[in-house]
């Protein structure tokens, strides 16, 4: 064999290997138009978020980022378009279904059962078919390791506990689906610097266990540290794509889609 078929053989490998090490796509929105009534919010929206991966999907106020995040649970159906999830279509399926196939979601106001407890509120995603007790056991430790304040405050009704606390029980809730992604809608939003710090924790712990994160958040910092890649939103459309890792909030193109 000639040197140049064997450095032939040698490019054909490495691209091969390249390919397989492609991320899978885990969720796909294709060109998505949903509406409230007569208007219409999303405009032909389409990302991906792959295995594992956190995205995050940053825009002013009212472009339509919440509206993309509740279309991909089903709580509002496209009109047009497309939702996938393991490549397999679910534009059609209700909340409820979604959860179960493994889509979990942290709506911005946070939607705890307020007069149920702690405990509670986290069996709401424990108590499903197919969950052995030990499993659930191990769940809560898990959470509770985690979230350490749940733990002291298990018998205590969700609607007492802090902002930051509650949003700590949305997180901790969704986790107990054991979810392949996390659609999480302003997580930060209102709480203390001390909480916005465990919350970011959070997210990459939950990245570390292979769990892919949908992000909506103001906290441009944030999402670009926790991010793999953002989308920018503006009227209800992608308007850029970009690796997060190139980016800072003194960009260019983030003062464009997110400067005053």
């Amino acid at each position: 064999m000639s040197a140049q078929e064997t450095s032939a053989q040698g490019i054909d490998a490495r691209e091969t290997k390249a390919v397989a090490a492609e991320p899978e796509t885990l969720v796909a929105v294709e060109d998505v138009h949903t509406y409230y009534g007569k208007s219409h919010i999303l405009h032909g929206v389409s990302l991906h978020v792959c295995r594992g991966e956190v995205v995050g999907l940053l825009g002013r106020n009212g472009v339509g980022k919440s509206t993309t995040l509740k279309t991909i649970m089903g709580l509002v159906r496209p009109a047009e378009g497309k939702v996938l999830l393991d490549g397999k279509p679910v534009g059609g399926l209700p909340a409820h279904r979604l959860a179960r196939l493994g889509i979990g979601y942290v709506p911005e106001d946070r939607r705890i059962f307020r007069h149920l407890t702690v405990m509670e509120n986290l069996r709401t995603g424990l108590d499903r078919g197919g969950v052995t007790e030990a499993r659930k056991h191990a769940l809560l430790d898990k959470v509770f390791t985690y979230f350490p304040r749940l733990a002291e405050r298990r018998s205590q009704a969700g609607g007492t506990l802090s902002g930051g606390e509650q949003q700590m029980l949305a997180i901790a809730r969704a986790m107990m689906l054991e979810p392949k992604i996390i659609l999480l809608d302003e997580p930060t939003e209102g709480l203390m610097p001390r909480m916005v710090s465990q919350i970011r924790t959070i997210i990459e712990a939950l990245h570390q266990e292979g769990v892919a994160i949908l992000l909506v958040e103001q906290n441009v910092p944030l999402t670009l540290e926790a991010s793999r890649r953002v989308y920018f939103m503006e009227k209800g459309m992608i308007r850029h794509h970009a690796p997060a890792a190139g980016l800072s909030v003194h960009d260019p193109i983030v003062q464009q889609y997110l400067g005053v």
